[in-house]
């Protein structure tokens, strides 16, 4: 039996612009069954209108969503948590509790969500080891942010294993280096954990936060599932009627 119909509704991207910083192009997944719609991690403003679109595709209204689970307190994570008003929100207590103490400054914390999250009642603050809704748990994978948290779904016969920015991309994986992170030590650690969770059952899929959904293949190696689709349009004519399509996927 598989408890849950797990979509991802938004591809992450493992890149970024190098005169603009972060890309912000995060992951969104969408997990139904068990009587739950739910969310895992929101994305960025600039996700609103796709997320919107993918939503009416699979016939889901933000009304809809029971829960949003988000790994980490970045902007590119959670600030759309906003869009779903009957959501309950899952967000690790320590990561919250030290969000909420950032200064304003130049970091991707976005101060005034966090400060609606931790005064907000429907806010469901996680432990590390919790199991919190049917079949899923928590484990804290520090680095990146100190109270970043892995979850893992048991869907049947396999796990889909979350990791947020615990490990952003399969480069990350694959080298044990995690780009932008509070503590690389830790952040080596947490890798090793999530591997230890990824080969615990045969077909365990990875979901990461900035990348393609993966597998281990036969030798243990991260390998994609699906097509990348990632572009941009842009205008630099003297005319709004002439744009060009940049496609950044890689063949």
């Amino acid at each position: 039996m598989t408890p849950y119909q797990v979509d991802v509704l938004i591809q992450g991207f493992p890149g970024r612009a190098v005169c603009h910083g972060g890309l912000g192009w995060s992951t969104v997944t969408l997990i139904r069954g068990q009587g739950k719609v739910i969310l895992l991690d929101v994305g960025a403003f600039g996700m609103r209108k796709p997320l919107q679109k993918r939503l009416k595709e699979l016939n889901v209204q933000a009304h809809d969503v029971t829960d949003v689970i988000l790994t980490h307190a970045h902007y590119d994570h959670i600030v759309n948590f906003t869009l779903f008003p009957n959501a309950a929100i899952w967000i690790g207590e320590s990561e919250l509790e030290w969000a909420g103490k950032q200064l304003p400054g130049f970091n991707p914390i976005p101060e005034l969500y966090i400060q609606d999250l931790l005064a907000n009642a429907r806010v469901q603050r996680l432990q590390p080891h919790q199991e919190f809704l049917p079949y899923f748990t928590s484990q804290l994978v520090p680095g990146h942010t100190p109270g970043h948290l892995l979850f893992i779904l048991n869907n049947g016969q396999a796990n889909v294993i979350f990791t947020g920015d615990a490990a952003k991309n399969r480069a990350e994986l694959m080298s044990g280096l995690v780009v932008d992170t509070d503590n690389a030590a830790q952040s080596k650690k947490s890798i090793e954990l999530i591997f230890q969770e990824w080969r615990s059952r045969p077909g365990n899929l990875l979901i990461p936060g900035h990348d393609l959904t993966m597998r281990l293949n036969t030798s243990g190696v991260p390998e994609y599932m699906g097509v990348r689709e990632v572009a941009i349009t842009v205008w630099f004519s003297e005319s709004v009627e002439i744009s060009e399509t940049i496609n950044l996927a890689q063949t």
